[in-house]
């Protein structure tokens, strides 16, 4: 394997990459199925070494059954890829995009080696995770570092991830445009049932996870301080934002929940579920919800099931005025920021980033380029630390000796 950074060469002390002059983009996601054969062997790889049966996995897979076996996850990356592409051109930046999954086709290991194939040497990891945490940024640094080490491209190729992007206005506005028309259609349904002065409740909510994930989230020294965990405070954070753009959400009730709950029963995870919540809502005197899904970038199978076919489905049952407010997905504005964040690591002619400044307008912003040791830790289920790219203690994707 090839060295770990030297602080005085490749970062500052805030975890700030210097500029570099990448050649290419991994776009890293989940990844779905394309159709009905393929849902139980995506299954079998998203639970692999847990020794789930597939007679288990045919629950989670009617979702997909639901939509042909098909995960809208990879369209939505294909439209996300190709609008980015779109800004860069727009730009002048010649920086291509490829397109890597951590679960099914293209697979990252794949996509790695034609970046390689291709003669590309320095790379930007892309990830489609907002927040600090494992599944949303130490994975996809996972991903990235074992496909070097399986591919036999460490030493070779070089990558670095971008910021996490919570913080950043090109996540925050595309939900505060969308707040205020789903707020709109709440009043409308309930006017339309006469219920005008019906109290609405805002409802933020991300996915859930183990609620050991929560409290590993983050580098250790900013970790639990005089709040829940790393995690919740950046979604709280993140809701604040958005509630403080909005004027019409002004001096409405709201809260933060959460959603699609797996893995074993004795496991604690972060709580509410949503549909616990909505009914506690209801028995409250709630009568419509606008639900914004803060923890996710688009629309995908977690979305169009948990929210709008089982939270729909749950507020139609209490009697609530219901509507989800869009996914960032290919807002101009998310595109636009996405393309902002490269600029900041991109070196230009001169050496210097093409982007000065970092934007951020919430508390937590801006995230680090180089993760500290230990952040976002998670062991294996052999009791092993996979190898990451993208932390000042990074042994593989970094510069050859």
């Amino acid at each position: 394997m090839s060295q770990a950074f030297d602080p005085r060469e490749g970062y500052d002390s805030n975890g700030q990459m210097i500029p570099k002059a990448y050649e290419a983009i991994l776009l890293a996601s989940f990844g779905g199925p394309e159709g009905q054969d393929d849902v139980i062997p995506f299954l079998r790889k998203v639970t692999a070494g847990r020794g789930i049966p597939d007679e288990r996995l045919e629950e989670v897979a009617v979702h997909y059954r639901k939509n042909g076996g098909v995960s809208p996850i990879n369209a939505q990356n294909r439209a996300l890829k190709a609008a980015l592409e779109a800004e860069l051109a727009d730009r002048g930046i010649d920086l291509p995009i490829y397109w890597g999954n951590r679960n099914w086709h293209p697979f990252i290991d794949d996509t790695l080696k034609a970046l390689a194939a291709d003669g590309h040497r320095k790379v930007l990891l892309m990830g489609t995770g907002a927040y600090s945490g494992y599944s949303a940024c130490r994975q996809y640094r996972e991903d990235a570092g074992m496909g070097l080490v399986n591919t036999g491209l460490d030493g070779v190729v070089e990558v670095d991830k971008l910021r996490q992007f919570f913080d950043t206005p090109a996540f925050i506005a595309p939900f505060v445009d969308s707040l205020r028309t789903s707020l709109a259609n709440v009043r409308a349904q309930l006017a339309e049932a006469g219920k005008e002065d019906g109290a609405i409740k805002i409802v933020f909510v991300t996915h859930s996870i183990p609620m050991s994930d929560a409290e590993a989230a983050g580098p250790e020294g900013i970790r639990g301080e005089g709040y829940e965990n790393l995690y919740t405070r950046q979604h709280q954070a993140v809701a604040n934002g958005i509630l403080s753009q909005v004027e019409e959400a002004q001096g409405l009730e709201h809260s933060l929940v959460y959603q699609s709950r797996s893995g074993a029963p004795h496991v604690p995870w972060l709580e509410p579920d949503i549909n616990d919540a909505l009914e506690e809502d209801a028995a409250a005197g709630i009568a419509g919800v606008v639900v914004v899904p803060i923890g996710f970038i688009s629309d995908h199978m977690e979305v169009m099931w948990d929210l709008d076919t089982e939270a729909k489905d749950t507020c139609a049952e209490l009697g609530l005025a219901f509507d989800r407010v869009a996914t960032p997905g290919t807002h101009p504005g998310f595109i636009s920021g996405l393309v902002d964040l490269v600029e900041e690591r991109l070196a230009g002619p001169d050496g210097k980033a093409l982007r000065a400044g970092r934007a951020s307008v919430v508390e937590g912003g801006p995230w680090f380029d180089v993760c500290r040791p230990g952040c976002c830790e998670k062991r294996a289920l052999d009791g092993t630390l996979r190898p990451t790219i993208g932390a000042v203690d990074s042994e593989v994707g970094v510069p050859a000796p």
